[in-house]
């Protein structure tokens, strides 16, 4: 797993002279040197901690004038020797010499950098038998380079300048074997089955004349790849003397869709990448005939070939776990073997976004890297720096920063429990205390060691995940994350003397495998982790060979060599691990297997210990590890193979079994964590590829190992696009993925990469696992213990849902079939579930939140087994789960009738008013409504697809067309039924009470929420609950009531003056426009009504708690007045 981080790093590069080609001709990462050839000049920098520019050549004009402009440009293995094929094709050989001048750099540490010289040793014309010629790209071994002309031959010239002449190619095998981008099993990604079938034996003639366009060789393989102008793609067998015998290369296979423009091969995992015209990558096994694996492309996150051009370049990273795509256009993308997007320079929204995310022309894009199209990448060989250039650029190359995460791969034991990505010079620590909010941290190395000893090489995390220990190129140091302080060898010579090829921790110990440089061979070197230093070493032990992967448990650890030799040995301590004793430890070899197998190489094996210990096994003494794990020596382990094939080996007799493919990693789960609250731990292990999560459990029958799979039923454990799992939390259920974000700023050109962790959860799965085995109070137990997670809920709705939903799958295949049985003795899944989470409070929202996402249809069935609705509504009124039971009413109509949910809904009703919940009880009353009708329960059936809303009858029963039916006066009481005069007598009820003590604040929010008609009540109750006693006891209780000091209370006090207004209601309009200081309102009434006007005056003036009025007097008096001098003038 490669994901990128921080901004992109710009290397300057030299204008050239006016160079007519604007795209930079090369770009090759060799022993931590960067070739950059360009159109006039040659750049060599290195590639190491500091990026700094070693050496130059620079060609005079006359000779660019002369001679032509770079046009194709080769790097030896070796880095010795600089290739360069000029548009006229003149051969330049360059040597590159080291100086003895060292180059200082800001700091204390000496960088260990010198400078080059870049000087000319050839210059010759390639004696082509044509002139208009078109030339390749070269391919080259340590002894001879390949040219493709466009002719359709092969040009072979050696490093010494010697020229051997051109080599006709038959691009057609003996056999005639052709391979199609048929639809071949496409795991993920886009169907490459479009292509029309094309006619072998009308282009055989054409494509023997067809121009090369790319070469690609792969010296392990003995692979030479010839790309040619119409699309179609030769694999070519090498001898074993490369490329020196031009005579032995033959065409072995011709694959393609006649749309190809570049290819990179994964040797390690032979897998061969093809990018096509249309934008898309297709992945093809060369182990299995070539056959199409599956393609990649952008089109799924809303970009197509219009947008982003052909694909122009791919770089597959070291480890062949990853690859790069650059477009012509715009951007390049980084993706796992699997499919999954780890990184994109395209700006993007993201999967399932309905708007377009493509950038205008109009826009400014300068935020985006490589904007105008990606012409070369190159990984540096540790694959934390991918170097790119942009096409018609030739100002610069950018270098994305890239941290890794190899997990279940080679010599360096891994923990799930602590997720781990490590850069270059820092780790990528997931913080993930609280499951809540994961969260990234970065730890910088200290610069003592790694300006020494870059770059990071090996990263272990302790069983428990609170040690690291990270090996650079020499020694290594520990890191306590609960202390947050690192521990380093205090002797730097102790240090320099370790190559550390392998990391592994065997509780309190660090197990190092060392390489010894003078005597090339390794050995095992145990240090306890209070104290790095020679004094302390436990242990040295001499190994055979270069180990392949290696693995620990418990106090065993397993060493395989090449090809697969797998030795096991025993871990004996003696004495106290503390600094004051001085303990001893033996190592002694219980077991050796060498397996002849034509399979290839294990990538990681992992040891499988017995869930079930077998009888007899004597306890091991002089453990390592807690007491409480005492088991036997495992007899199974894992193996990953590099092809991707995970299968179980016996170590008891050497049997191998196949159990599945395309897997990326694995986890082993069982017997790992010593936690109480593991939730994990009833499960085997855990694989991941294209297919999503895998999950194994242990089975008691004739296979000791099951798998389950969960695609049918779990969409959230297939494969996700956008995030790659980086490890499990056993405690809280939760599988921990990463995925990138980018970060914009006015004052940076580039966005930044953020690596950003997310949360999955898998407790669903385990529980109905335990479920279906019949493991009833084992599924309480683990649900138990994730009962305070946050994620709990969600958990148990996933899981009624899914058993729901595979129920009701069920049992229409059965209905079809017409072979469904009425009387089942077993008690089904669903009911299990169901028993299961009655255990929890959470039950009544679950069981109502699954209705809702299930068609109507089938609530009668998910009822039956869930209980009654009336009896879950009424558990939820009893509870004063009012939201809930509301949810509730809408199943009770379907499955008891319109009478029982009417009843249901009076009484919530009335509970909800008391408890002031208006706005759910104006959903009531628009259900009550409603109600008998019918058309709620359509309604209710064509939205049931429709996306939540947090409203809950809102969602269920109404549209937003709905109009509320209105409670007028002209309406008679015989027209509406009784359950609507009930519901007008509660509402007045309601109104009365609120309105007798002057809740004015509710009031405005019943009225709101139910859409009371407040107006007509008020008619009625001028002289009743309405009516106000006298001003001044009026003014002072509704000014208390009434806070006018807040926005709300004023905004109340405006809406119940508009609805006074509008039945002339004098008391309170007096009162309310008071409370407002609304003098407009006041000199209306007043100045028809001079009598009023002086009763109003004397009052407020009479009591000294009004004085606050004093200016409102003033100012309604003021008016008055002028208006009666204007009547009497």
């Amino acid at each position: 797993m490669y994901m990128a981080y921080g901004w992109p790093q710009v290397i300057p590069l030299e204008q050239g002279s006016c160079p007519s080609s604007q795209r930079i001709v090369y770009l090759k990462v060799i022993n931590r040197l960067l070739l950059v050839v360009l159109p006039s000049h040659i750049e060599l920098w290195s590639s190491s901690q500091h990026r700094v520019r070693l050496g130059k050549y620079k060609r005079d004009a006359d000779s660019v004038q002369r001679e032509g402009e770079n046009l194709q440009a080769a790097w030896s293995p070796d880095a010795k020797l600089i290739a360069v094929l000029t548009s006229s094709f003149f051969l330049h050989i360059f040597k590159i010499q080291f100086t003895e001048k060292k180059i200082q750099i800001g700091g204390k540490q000496p960088s260990g950098l010198f400078l080059a010289t870049i000087t000319r040793v050839l210059n010759e014309q390639v004696p082509f038998a044509e002139k208009d010629l078109a030339v390749t790209n070269i391919i080259c071994d340590s002894k001879h380079m390949l040219l493709g002309l466009s002719n359709g031959s092969l040009y072979s010239i050696s490093w010494k300048g010697e020229f051997h002449g051109a080599f006709e190619l038959d691009p057609f095998p003996c056999d005639s074997s052709e391979v199609t981008a048929s639809s071949h099993f496409m795991g993920n990604g886009i169907a490459s089955g479009e292509e029309p079938s094309r006619d072998f034996a009308s282009n055989h003639r054409n494509s023997r004349k067809s121009a090369i366009n790319q070469l690609e060789l792969c010296i392990p393989m003995r692979l030479l790849l010839v790309l040619y102008s119409d699309g179609y793609l030769v694999l070519c067998s090498v001898s074993k003397k490369g490329l020196k015998q031009l005579e032995s290369i033959k065409a072995e296979k011709r694959l393609g869709s006649g749309d190809a423009v570049c290819t990179s091969i994964a040797s390690d995992q032979q897998i061969l990448a093809v990018g096509t015209s249309r934008g898309v990558v297709e992945l093809y096994d060369l182990a299995e005939s070539a056959s199409l694996i599956r393609t990649v492309s952008l089109s799924d996150w809303g970009y197509t070939m219009d947008d982003t051009g052909s694909v122009n370049c791919i770089a597959w990273t070291p480890d062949n776990a990853a690859f790069a795509v650059g477009w012509k256009l715009r951007g390049l993308t980084v993706w796992s073997v699997s499919g999954c997007r780890l990184m994109s320079t395209i700006r993007q929204i993201g999967l399932g976004s309905v708007s377009s995310p493509v950038v205008k022309p109009s826009q400014d894009c300068k935020y985006e890297p490589l904007m105008g199209g990606t012409s070369l990448m190159r990984w540096d060989e540790y694959g934390y720096r991918l170097y790119a250039s942009e096409e018609g650029c030739l100002e610069r190359v950018l270098a994305f920063s890239f941290g890794k995460c190899c997990l279940s791969r080679g010599v360096s034991g891994t923990t799930y429990v602590r997720q781990v990505i490590y850069g270059e010079d820092r780790l990528l620590v997931v913080q993930s205390e609280d499951t809540d909010e994961l969260k990234m941290l970065h730890l910088n190395l200290p610069v003592s060691y790694i300006s020494q000893n870059w770059p990071v090489q090996h990263v272990a995390a302790s069983k428990d995940g609170m040690y690291l220990a990270v090996a650079g190129l020499h020694g290594l140091i520990l890191y306590d994350i609960r202390v947050k302080k690192w521990r380093v060898f205090g002797d730097i010579t102790q240090e320099q003397k370790i190559q550390c090829k392998g990391l592994l921790w065997l509780g309190k110990i660090v197990v190092v495998c060392n390489y010894i440089d003078s005597s090339n061979t390794y050995e095992l070197l145990f240090y306890p982790r209070y104290h790095l230093d020679q004094s302390s070493l436990l242990c040295r032990k001499p190994l055979l060979a270069k180990p392949l992967v290696m693995d620990v448990y418990q106090d065993y650890i397993l060493v395989t060599y090449h090809p697969f030799d797998v030795h096991i040995f025993h871990v004996k301590l003696f004495g106290e691990l503390t600094p004051s004793s001085t303990p001893d430890l033996q190592l002694s070899t219980v077991r050796e297997l060498s397996i002849m197998t034509a399979k290839s190489h294990p990538a990681a094996m992992r040891f499988i210990p017995d869930q079930i210990p077998r009888e007899g096994t004597p306890a091991p003494e002089n453990h390592i590890s807690s007491p409480e794990l005492l088991v036997g020596e495992p007899a199974r382990c894992l193996i990953l193979r590099t092809n991707g094939e995970l299968s179980l080996l016996d170590l008891d007799d050497g049997r191998e079994r196949e159990l599945t493919d395309s897997v990326e990693l694995f986890w082993v789960t069982c017997g790992q964590s010593e936690e109480k609250t593991n939730l994990i731990d009833d499960v085997s292990w855990l694989d991941y590829g294209h297919r999503g999560m895998q999950v194994w459990y242990p089975s008691p029958g004739v296979d000791p190992f099951k798998q389950e799979d969960f695609l049918q039923l779990d969409p959230e454990l297939e494969f996700d696009r956008e995030v790659y799992p980086l490890g499990l939390l056993p405690n809280a259920g939760v599988v921990v993925g990463v995925s990138q974000r980018m970060s914009f700023s006015a004052s940076t050109e580039f966005p930044c990469f953020e690596p950003t962790p997310q949360a999955q959860t898998i407790l669903h799965c385990l529980l109905r696992h335990l479920l279906q085995r019949d493991k009833s109070e084992e599924a309480v137990r683990l649900a138990q213990l994730s009962a305070e997670k946050p994620h709990f809920s969600h958990c148990m709705e996933w899981l009624l849902f899914t058993v729901f939903d595979a129920e009701i799958s069920r049992r229409n295949i059965n209905k079809n079939q017409n072979s469904v049985s009425n009387h089942s003795t077993n008690v089904s899944l669903l009911e299990k579930t169901c028993d299961l989470i009655r255990n929890f409070p959470e039950y009544v929202d679950v069981v109502v939140s699954v209705a809702r996402k299930t068609d109507g249809r089938h609530w009668s069935h998910l009822f039956s087994a869930a209980g009654r609705s009336t009896e879950l509504f009424e558990d939820c009124f009893q509870r004063r789960w009012y939201r809930t039971a509301a949810c509730y009413i809408l199943v009770i109509a379907k499955l008891e009738g319109p009478a029982v949910s009417q009843y249901c809904a009076l009484r919530l009703l009335q509970a909800t008013l008391d408890e002031s919940l208006y706005e759910l009880a104006g959903e009531l009353v628009r259900f009550l409504m409603r109600s008998g009708t019918g058309r709620e329960y359509e309604q209710a059936s064509t939205d049931s697809d429709k996306p939540q809303s947090p409203r809950f009858l809102g969602y269920f029963l109404f549209g937003s067309s709905y109009k509320r039916p209105s409670l007028d006066k002209s309406t008679s009481l015989k027209e509406q039924s009784a359950h609507i005069a009930s519901v007008k007598n509660i509402l007045e009820s309601h109104a009365s009470y609120l309105m007798s003590g002057k809740e004015l604040s509710k009031l405005v929010a019943f009225v709101k929420g139910t859409q009371f008609e407040l107006v007509e009540y008020l008619q009625r109750e001028r002289y009743g609950s309405a009516r106000l006693e006298n001003f001044a006891s009026g003014l002072e209780l509704i000014g208390q009531k009434l806070q006018m000091g807040t926005l709300q209370s004023r905004l109340d006090a405006e809406f119940l003056l508009a609805h006074m207004c509008s039945v002339k209601f004098k008391e309170w309009i007096v009162v309310l426009a008071t409370l407002l200081r609304r003098s407009e309102v006041l000199f209306d009434l007043f100045r028809h009504d001079a009598r009023l006007w002086k009763a109003y005056s004397i009052t407020l003036q009479s009591h000294p708690s009004f004085a606050e009025y004093q200016d409102l007097l003033d100012v309604l008096e003021e008016k008055l007045s002028s208006v009666a001098s204007s009547e009497d003038q």
